[in-house]
């Protein structure tokens, strides 16, 4: 059964399926959210706040997201390639045929490997 998270704003409701989020991006005050389709929505908060909702309104359902360093929220179901040379970091979607490529601090993708249970 899918599960659907709900983001409110003064005129606008958004219900989108936590499996069609790929990743949360920080900028400045806002949040990015890129969707599988390459949409991409902004919402008026940061990205602490947005991982607060996430825990809050979701629950345990929050763990399909996981934080890597301070600036992204990513879907690890669609990690494709990390690269600490490069400080890069590869989401695809398999359906759409979308790459995201993103950067991120070595530490943090570092991190993110280990959770693969990938120490090398």
């Amino acid at each position: 059964m899918e599960k659907y998270v709900y983001f409110n704003s003064r005129d606008t409701l958004f219900r989108i399926a936590l499996s069609r989020i790929v990743y949360f991006e920080a900028d400045k005050n806002y949040t990015n959210l890129y969707l599988t389709n390459g949409q991409k929505l902004v919402f008026t908060f940061g990205l602490g706040a947005m991982k607060t909702y996430l825990e809050t309104s979701l629950k345990t359902d929050a763990q399909c997201f996981v934080r890597i360093g301070k600036s992204l929220i990513i879907n690890p179901n669609y990690v494709y390639k990390i690269d600490l040379l490069k400080q890069s970091l590869q989401l695809y979607d398999e359906v759409s045929g979308k790459l995201f490529t993103l950067s991120a601090a070595k530490g943090a993708l570092r991190e993110l490997k280990e959770l693969y249970g990938i120490n090398k």
